[in-house]
């Protein structure tokens, strides 16, 4: 099988690596120093799960990799529209892309530009970020992926992609016969977790000791939950508790990427996670509160972060 990964960060970067380690002919497609970093020492997996070190072909030229059977599109979700329109090079006769991003809509975007025939939909659980060019950082928490064609079937392309992942070493898998379903579970928890951490600009812990901050938290699951059921995702009647529980498990210095971004004067995803769910909340006549007060304190925020991204690429 061959697989290029779309933004080798931190989800990308750890499938990619275990991957590799599996055998699969990996290809990273990348950008500014972490892609100079992959090029120069290949890519370091600092991982509690078992470090590795692989060196892959990595470009930013989509031209350069070639026609493969999967794209992994690992991007954040407002850089999906920019990469779907350079995907055609990417896709031989039974290529697809695969997303495994944050947010509801990326598959729409992606199936927009190469046809929805060509998509499958994802998340993935794992915690690991971009530590410095050309280093990904594991720091615990699930290693998982979930991934599966839009229309529910189980297809032959879907099948190899799991063999494949399923030989991969600290990689759990499982092909999903209702990936909208999971979409929008995972946004349910990364919603309350990111929107609460970034809002408060503290960790999770401190959070869950606030009763008001708590019940908070609780209710964005409960919206972005109602907001599903209305476009008719039906998802399981024990997804609030379920995450809640999950939440109360977590380490007290949990963070979130949208946290880390906001701070570190980086490009936010609020559009595709908590705009989102406003945007559908307005379309399906639902009303979501707590999502909409985190959009329009972290909104200012994301406008400066992407004005200060934009001159600094100037």
């Amino acid at each position: 099988m061959r697989v290029a990964v779309y933004g080798p960060g931190g989800v990308g970067g750890y499938v990619g690596a275990r991957l590799a380690q599996a055998g699969v002919d990996v290809h990273l497609i990348g950008r500014g120093d972490h892609l100079r970093a992959l090029r120069e020492h290949g890519l370091e997996l600092r991982s509690v799960a078992g470090d590795a070190h692989v060196d892959l072909p990595a470009t930013d030229d989509p031209d350069e990799v070639g026609a493969c059977d999967v794209v992994l599109c690992c991007v954040k979700s407002f850089d999906t529209a920019d990469i779907a329109a350079r995907l055609a090079p990417l896709l031989g006769d039974d290529g697809c892309v695969v997303s495994l991003q944050n947010g509801v809509d990326n598959e729409d975007v992606l199936a927009d530009a190469v046809g929805r025939d060509r998509v499958l939909g994802g998340v993935a659980y794992i915690f690991s970020t971009i530590a410095e060019p050309g280093v990904v950082e594991h720091t615990g928490g699930p290693t998982k992926i979930v991934f599966g064609e839009l229309d529910g079937r189980r297809s032959d392309r879907a099948e190899r992609l799991l063999a494949a992942c399923e030989r991969a070493p600290e990689l759990a898998v499982e092909l999903s016969e209702a990936i909208e379903i999971d979409i929008w579970e995972k946004a349910a928890f990364i919603c309350a977790q990111a929107g609460l951490t970034a809002t408060t600009r503290l960790p999770l812990g401190d959070v869950r000791e606030i009763d008001e901050s708590w019940r908070m938290y609780r209710r964005v699951i409960e919206e972005v939950c109602a907001v599903a059921d209305a476009r008719g995702v039906d998802l399981p009647g024990d997804t609030v508790d379920r995450w809640m529980d999950f939440a109360a498990d977590l380490e007290a210095d949990s963070y979130s990427s949208l946290h880390y971004d906001l701070t570190h004067d980086k490009p936010m995803e609020l559009e595709g996670l908590h705009g989102a769910v406003v945007r559908a909340g307005d379309e399906e006549k639902v009303d979501v509160p707590m999502t909409e007060a985190i959009y329009a304190l972290l909104k200012p925020w994301a406008v400066r972060n992407e004005r200060l991204a934009e001159e600094g690429t100037k």
